[in-house]
């Protein structure tokens, strides 16, 4: 049994691995949906929590489809998407991390002041 390469050589030229357009299209069509709905909270009049928490999570999964599709993540080694995906969750722990500390920090400065 001869081994084949994974991708064909063509006239001296490197030809990669093609990936089908529905699939560049699926994802464009599903990117326009998450863009509608993140308008669509806008006009919606969302207000607080709600609104904020709406349009982080639609930023991410918009923002995971380009990064896995167009930026061929979803079939990397798993090592380098550890490498990529793994700071800025770490991030995302400390900065929800400073928020408890910073409410903690300010239920004590207005405790500690208004017995002043």
């Amino acid at each position: 049994m001869e081994h084949q390469p994974q991708a064909a050589t063509v006239g001296g030229t490197h030809e990669g691995q093609q990936h089908p357009i529905r699939l560049y299209l699926m994802v464009w069509g599903l990117l326009f949906v998450l863009s509608a709905a993140s308008y669509l909270v806008d006009y919606m009049e969302f207000q607080g929590g709600l609104r904020w928490s709406l349009i982080l999570i639609f930023m991410m999964l918009k923002a995971g489809l380009i990064v896995a599709v167009f930026m061929h993540m979803a079939w990397e080694r798993l090592a380098l998407g550890y490498a990529i995906l793994l700071p800025p969750f770490i991030i995302l722990v400390f900065v929800v991390i400073m928020v408890f500390e910073s409410d903690y920090t300010l239920l004590t400065r207005l405790t500690e002041f208004a017995t002043q």
